[in-house]
């Protein structure tokens, strides 16, 4: 019988760890999402449904805003539980980035239901500039 190539060897042996850390940090990210969206005044899926790009737009930033720390994560951690923490960590952080824009525009959730780009785009900005540091910072 054969024996396998080191090569073949570390990818079955280092295949089931991807699955399941990959597995993890997407559950994490559309788990995360649910929360967000859970959490905020304004209705995103209905409003996307309806053709709403400015809240398309926001739910897209968060998205991002989330995949961007948790792939640091992924990369920088070792085990499942670091990845979960620093998700957590990533949606708490990305929540306050929403208050924050809430305070600096005043009424965002409103703005975001009757379509305003502008403020969709300022979230949007201020979730990726977070998750970038976030990112940094964990790496």
């Amino acid at each position: 019988m054969p024996i396998a190539s080191p090569e073949i060897q570390a990818f079955a042996a280092g295949f089931p760890v991807f699955l399941a850390h990959t597995g993890v940090t997407v559950l994490i990210l559309f788990a995360a999402a649910a929360l967000y969206v859970l959490l905020t005044p304004h209705k995103e899926i209905t409003l996307i449904r309806e053709g709403n790009e400015a809240a398309a737009v926001s739910l897209g930033g968060v998205l991002i805003g989330l995949a961007i720390p948790l792939a640091a994560s992924l990369e920088a951690s070792s085990n499942l539980i670091e990845i979960g923490l620093w998700g957590a960590v990533t949606v708490i952080v990305q929540l306050l980035v929403f208050r924050l824009v809430d305070l600096v525009l005043h009424g965002l959730p409103r703005r975001i239901q009757d379509g305003e780009m502008s403020a969709a785009a300022l979230l949007v900005g201020a979730k990726i500039a977070t998750a970038l540091i976030i990112a940094a910072a964990r790496s």
